[in-house]
């Protein structure tokens, strides 16, 4: 990888974890540009650097997010992105989760590979019990991806979610710690955060 960019979090047999910079923005709004077929209607990353520079900021500026990128290790490219959102410390400590694969890496295995990663940094480094994943009935990738992460389905929300211009309806999935074979965390909630 660059000099400029982050040393990665975490690294598998294929994919390195790396936290989302300024300096991303020509690959990440290119690859987004080149998968705009693979990701409507079901997500909307940036497409242009100056709509990339707030998506940025607000992975990097509020607390409640943190914003990931999935890299393929051979080459440092840019495979897809993976975002922990409306995180939640105290008694919850809780996080959605957003993601989207880059159309040149779809198919590979690489996010999945990538969702193991956030997951175990989550569950560890960041201190959360329970990750959730949202998602339209439609987009089988998406469950496919929740599914193969050992998520479980909690249940159906009908009018979820405002996308693409409406009210959709989610399948809503989670994860726990203690599902993963980690620490049972339950037992004792660390200070609000």
């Amino acid at each position: 990888m660059a000099a400029h960019l982050p040393a990665p979090l975490a690294e598998g047999a294929r994919v390195a974890l790396r936290p989302l910079t300024a300096a991303d923005a020509e690959e990440f709004t290119a690859r987004a540009r080149e998968s705009q077929e693979l990701h409507h209607p079901w997500l909307f990353p940036p497409l242009r650097t100056d709509t990339f520079a707030a998506y940025e900021r607000s992975l990097t500026e509020d607390p409640a997010k943190r914003g990931f990128l999935v890299c393929a290790r051979d080459s440092g490219a840019l495979a897809g992105f993976i975002n922990i959102n409306n995180i939640v410390h105290g008694g919850f400590r809780c996080g959605a989760l957003g993601y989207g694969a880059f159309a040149h890496a779809a198919g590979r295995g690489l996010m999945s590979e990538g969702l193991g990663l956030v997951v175990r940094h989550a569950f560890g480094p960041l201190g959360l019990h329970r990750l959730e994943i949202n998602a339209q009935p439609g987009n089988a990738a998406s469950l496919a991806l929740a599914r193969r992460a050992g998520f479980r389905r909690e249940g159906y929300s009908p009018d979820f979610l405002f996308v693409d211009g409406a009210w959709r309806d989610h399948e809503r999935w989670a994860l726990t710690a203690e599902m993963t074979g980690g620490p049972a965390t339950g037992r004792r909630a660390p200070a609000s955060g």
